[in-house]
């Protein structure tokens, strides 16, 4: 048996957002490369390089982090408000295996420029999963969390 029940638009909106999950805002990247490496970069304004989180395998990377205000405004004072505050991140498959190992970044005046090493074709190699922070990236650690074989992709 289906029910009919009338709602108004507005009391209808406000069920709805009562059920919705915060999703991540998402990152805007530009990637490109040269005969050498991957570069990815992307303007991260309003975040210290200890809070961003940095994924990489030999074939992708992952970028997250949030942003947070400082002070609280109160949302009838806004007369605009495009600034998106809260976590974010971004996924990107490369087209060709990196080295990991020489992996490095850079974080400058609000950019975050990344870079990576390709690695040549038809070695197979077992390469280190990492999973980094922005700070030690920098520093040039890196943290291994476990390993998987690579290999040539058909």
């Amino acid at each position: 048996m289906f029910i009919k029940q009338n709602i108004k638009n507005e009391e209808f909106e406000n069920r709805l957002n009562d059920f919705q999950i915060e999703e991540d805002g998402k990152l805007t990247i530009d990637v490109y490369q040269t005969p050498e490496e991957f570069i990815i970069e992307s303007i991260i304004a309003a975040v210290d390089p200890e809070d961003l989180d940095i994924n990489i395998t030999s074939e992708s990377i992952t970028i997250k982090g949030e942003r947070t205000r400082k002070e609280y405004i109160p949302e009838s004072d806004y007369l605009y408000q495009e600034c998106y505050w809260g976590r974010f991140s971004r996924s990107v498959i490369l087209p060709q295996e990196i080295d990991i190992d020489k992996s490095s970044a850079e974080f400058k005046n609000g950019i975050l420029k990344i870079f990576h090493y390709k690695r040549r074709a038809n070695k197979k190699r077992i390469y280190p999963r990492a999973r980094l922070s922005l700070s030690r990236m920098l520093l040039g650690e890196i943290f291994e969390i476990g390993y998987f074989a690579t290999g040539n992709r058909h």
